[in-house]
């Protein structure tokens, strides 16, 4: 076997513990001994050491400071815990011939807090409040006297704000790549989209968006819109059932098929494609973001269409029949 063929996972998450013991522990000669040894058993076994090898040497290729930002981050503690899971997930990502560094997640490595495809986290500050991070985003977090500054790297946040401790009040700011998001004793979410538009929504009291380049607005409960450095698009009502991808849920209400495939694909690897056969049929009803498998099910339950499994990681959602 080559190291182009296929490599079963569980040999390359093997691969990435032995990679990571060599790149951050000090291995006695027991350990090199065993390392031979597990690499030894099979052509399949060195393949997978050689798909590890082209990962970290994609890792050097990082251009400075992101770099050696994210590479400090591998080696202790909870941060190599996580850190760990993603060069798994990188090597059974990762293309023939290896992998360059524009393709690994960087910016999600060297950010104060991430969650990989499919994964939350909740974030507790240290004035009280509380971020969640929904699926494949990144934040940066700093605190100073002047201001309680939260940097969305990418992705999507839900922030619940609390009355600051400090003896003089101090602004709570969402930086992002469009302007800047002022809470105002606040619950909201913002999303840092592909298409270089920030989406905020408001659920309760109220928000200043500060576009980069464009006049200041403010939203309010129930609220929702659309911005860029330019300016802030005319609001449109929300409600909390938006927020329900905290729990996992999607509440769909009159949704075109091709958007819910899109919330779902958000939240699972590999591709999810929906046919344009069936983009826009409507969808009404909850559906889980944390078991996409079981949301898929119930979308060809209750509508028209098929479920075509093409690999694990390649879905195509078409007309059934």
């Amino acid at each position: 076997m080559s190291s182009d063929a296929a490599i079963d996972n569980t040999l390359l998450k093997e691969a990435a513990d032995w990679a990571m013991i060599f790149r951050y522990d000090q291995p006695d000669a027991s350990q090199h001994q065993a390392f031979e040894r597990w690499r030894q058993q099979s052509k399949a076994h060195d393949a997978a050491w050689q798909r590890a090898e082209s990962v970290f040497h994609a890792f050097e290729q990082v251009p400075e400071p992101i770099g050696k930002t994210a590479i400090a981050k591998l080696g202790t503690g909870h941060d190599r815990r996580r850190m760990l899971k993603l060069l798994s997930l990188a090597l059974v990502a990762a293309p023939v011939g290896g992998l360059v560094w524009h393709q690994l997640p960087w910016q999600s490595w060297a950010a104060d807090a991430y969650t990989a495809t499919g994964e939350q986290r909740t974030i507790g500050l240290p004035d009280g409040s509380r971020l969640v991070l929904n699926t494949n985003s990144a934040v940066n977090i700093a605190f100073s006297a002047q201001a309680r500054r939260i940097r969305l790297v990418k992705g999507e946040v839900l922030i619940t704000t609390h009355a600051d401790p400090a003896p003089v009040a101090r602004p709570f700011l969402i930086d992002t790549a469009n302007g800047v998001v002022r809470a105002l004793g606040t619950r909201f979410s913002v999303r840092q989209r592909e298409q270089q538009q920030c989406h905020v929504a408001v659920f309760e009291r109220a928000v200043e968006i500060r576009p980069l380049l464009g006049a200041a607005r403010t939203l309010n409960a129930g609220e929702q819109a659309d911005f860029d450095m330019n300016g802030v698009n005319t609001p449109s009502p929300v409600d909390d059932s938006a927020a329900l991808w905290e729990r996992g849920m999607l509440l769909a209400k009159d949704m075109r098929l091709e958007d819910v495939i899109a919330e779902l694909a958000r939240h699972r690897r590999g591709i999810l494609r929906c046919d344009p056969a069936v983009a826009s049929l409507r969808v009404s009803g909850a559906i889980s973001l944390a078991d996409t498998d079981a949301g898929l099910a119930l979308l060809e339950k209750n509508l028209p269409l098929r479920i075509r499994r093409i690999t694990p990681y390649w879905i195509s959602v078409g007309p059934d029949g």
